[in-house]
């Protein structure tokens, strides 16, 4: 199944809409602004939280904590020293682990685990930066997948807004 994650556009803070591809309103992405740390939350249509994505403070490199009905159940970080492609490892509560691995220049990334891929994230198809599609290949794990797509792409632009700053 293919979901898109569109930014709305003049918003005053920073919102963003996850539809099917049949652009079917899901869930809203709501940046909390003016706090210590960057923190996102999924909202469904009827106002209620699903899930939080949090950004921890005063790392090394980027590490994000995802959290649902106030426990953590996943951390994604960074790999440091990659020169040509851009890993991220995900470790969810239980034990699981998947890889993210893709190319930063093109905003390709696949998400997987030892069976096989779960997600494939694409901006390739829009000719504008304000959506990306997740195709989801594992239906039981299709919002953490969407959550973490949401979570790459901020990453990438903390990246990219931190190179601007460094000139």
């Amino acid at each position: 199944m293919r979901y898109l994650v569109r930014d709305r556009m003049l918003a005053f803070h920073e919102e963003a809409w996850v539809e099917t591809e049949h652009r079917e309103k899901l869930f809203k992405v709501n940046r909390k602004l003016l706090r210590l740390r960057t923190t996102f939350d999924f909202v469904d249509t009827e106002g209620e939280q699903v899930a939080r994505i949090v950004k921890k403070a005063l790392t090394l490199h980027h590490t994000i904590l995802i959290k649902q009905h106030g426990e953590t159940v996943g951390r994604i970080s960074k790999r440091t020293l990659r020169i040509f492609r851009d890993r991220y490892k995900v470790t969810l509560r239980g034990g699981r682990r998947l890889r993210i691995a893709g190319n930063l220049w093109d905003r390709e990334f696949d998400i997987a685990d030892d069976s096989g891929t779960l997600a494939h994230i694409s901006r390739r198809w829009f000719t504008i930066r304000d959506a990306y599609a997740v195709d989801v290949m594992s239906e039981p794990d299709w919002l953490l997948l969407i959550i973490l797509a949401v979570c790459v792409d901020h990453i990438i632009e903390d990246a990219e807004g931190e190179q601007l700053t460094n000139l």
